[in-house]
């Protein structure tokens, strides 16, 4: 084929529907993008020279921006000129895989999917599971660099280097058997061995060992399922398997951040260390009180992710509990029960939290309760809105006719067919549960002020915003990516679980 009478609006569809396409100009964009900032951050004005180490990884990154965008003109170039991907251009692929030496995550990821020419969503998952754990493994190795480490860290690590050695097989094999050949019964032992490494923290993990073995059950690879559609579909959006990565890159550093992690080094002064710039030894410097700022971040992520969880997961069973009865029902229950989450809908949520923890006093568990009761009546009006449409429907209708009981009927029938909608709501209000979390801490009314958490280390580094701006600069990040990161999934979720597109 040749690109002679082509239309430009079939140049754009066929651009638009290479996921590759999207995925190699994004991953080219960021690395661009960290390479300068590896620059900037690489030259010391003071001493008129440049961090070795920061000045190798700028120019590793710099080299693959441009293979990057290299790959991504010839995408476009074969798409353009044939309708696919030639197979020269997919074979860049694992050059691009190199990246995975520079934990460059974004342009390995690029590359995995390049490679493979037919993708399932075993494979995509496979290639995030270890990727996640690459990523971990590469972040938890900087602590060889400090004055000393865990008592658990070289467990740590070899525990993480073989649940990536497990991985990798799983990958290789997926990879293999992908173009519907039936799966071989030993797949059971690889697929429990995932499930094992989900152990480390690493989510994508045991998703993949319960999709193998959904698969095996079928005995067969190529039947669909309903989580390898949504899993299908949200692959194609660079930006929200991105997020879905650094939400669980986080689970999995705070999960081995017990073994991998010296706790002391994140509470301990250190007086004779006191606002290091960053270096191998201290990556993220130190604070006023010499203590480690990226040991404080790392544990500093564990209560930003559970508090945010527990603090969405809790109004999600209330409020959709309340919500489903109130729909089902209606008439006097559902006038109770709306008109009493009206008037707690009517108080702002940051003042009731406020209010919360000045009767009961700062602390994680009532930074949790705080936030989760504001939550409730959303939640509950969301899920009343999507019970009231699903008791409409023929099948409802038909499990009624039956005589199925009305319990039967709200948790066989109308609850699991409502949930959609309340799972996109709350990957989307989880960001906004992170950001209350580090604005009650910032004002002193949330975690406790000695306990690691974004909202402390921001509190404490804005004070020194003109002569150590790091000490704000590096939570303030962490607590963007996270909210974006969320935001992204919660969109990617959107489109991968709207029925129109069925």
């Amino acid at each position: 084929m040749t690109n002679i009478g082509i239309t430009k609006q079939e140049i754009n569809f066929r651009l638009k529907s290479a996921p590759e396409y999207g995925q190699a100009s994004f991953a080219g964009i960021i690395t661009l993008a960290l390479a300068l900032v590896f620059l900037v951050n690489s030259y010391i004005p003071a001493e008129g020279a440049f961090r070795p180490a920061v000045l190798i990884f700028s120019i590793a990154y710099f080299a693959f921006a441009v293979l990057q965008l290299a790959a991504w003109l010839w995408i476009r170039s074969n798409l353009i000129s044939k309708g696919e991907i030639g197979t020269a251009a997919r074979s860049l692929g694992y050059v691009l895989m190199l990246s995975l030496l520079t934990a460059n995550v974004f342009v390995a990821a690029s590359a995995f999917q390049l490679v493979k020419r037919k993708k399932n969503a075993a494979y995509t998952l496979a290639v995030y599971t270890l990727l996640t754990t690459l990523l971990v493994f590469a972040v938890s190795s900087l602590n060889l660099f400090k004055p000393y480490v865990s008592n658990g860290f070289l467990p740590g690590m070899f525990l993480l280097l073989l649940a990536a050695a497990v991985q990798l097989i799983a990958l290789l094999l997926i990879a293999r058997f992908a173009n519907g050949t039936v799966l071989p019964r030993w797949m059971w032992l690889l697929a429990v061995l995932l499930i094992a490494t989900a152990a480390t923290g690493n989510l994508f993990a045991l998703f993949l060992g319960l999709l193998l073995i959904a698969k095996l059950r079928d005995k067969g690879y190529t039947s669909g399922s309903k989580v390898s559609d949504i899993v299908d579909r949200l692959s194609r959006s660079s930006t929200s398997m991105l997020g879905l990565l650094f939400i669980l890159f986080l689970l999995a550093l705070s999960v081995t951040s017990y073994l991998t992690f010296d706790y002391g080094m994140a509470i301990d002064n250190n007086y004779g260390a006191i606002f290091q710039p960053p270096s191998l030894e201290y990556p993220l410097g130190t604070d006023n009180f010499g203590r480690d700022l990226f040991s404080r971040i790392v544990f500093g992520a564990r209560i930003s992710l559970v508090v945010g969880l527990l603090s969405t997961l809790i109004p999600v069973l209330i409020g959709g509990a309340l919500g489903a009865i109130s729909g089902y029902y209606g008439r006097q229950t559902d006038n109770v029960i709306m008109r009493a989450l009206d008037i707690l809908y009517a108080i702002p949520g940051i003042l009731l939290a406020i209010a919360i923890i000045a009767a009961f006093g700062a602390s994680t568990a009532n930074l949790i309760l705080a936030l989760s009761v504001g939550a409730i009546p959303t939640y509950a009006r969301t899920m009343r809105a999507n019970v009231m449409l699903v008791s409409t429907l023929e099948y409802v209708q038909a499990a009624r006719a039956f005589g199925s009981g009305d319990l039967t009927i709200l948790i066989k029938h109308i609850v699991p067919n409502s949930l959609a909608p309340m799972i996109v709501k709350s990957t989307l209000t989880i960001g906004t549960a992170v950001i209350s979390t580090s604005s009650l801490s910032f004002l002193g009314l949330g975690v406790e002020p000695h306990i690691p958490e974004w909202g402390n280390i921001l509190k404490l580094g804005s004070a020194y915003l003109e002569t150590h701006s790091y000490t704000a600069i590096y939570p303030g990040l962490a607590i963007i990516g996270l909210v974006l990161s969320f935001n992204f999934l919660g969109d990617g979720l959107r489109d991968a679980l709207d029925p129109k597109l069925d």
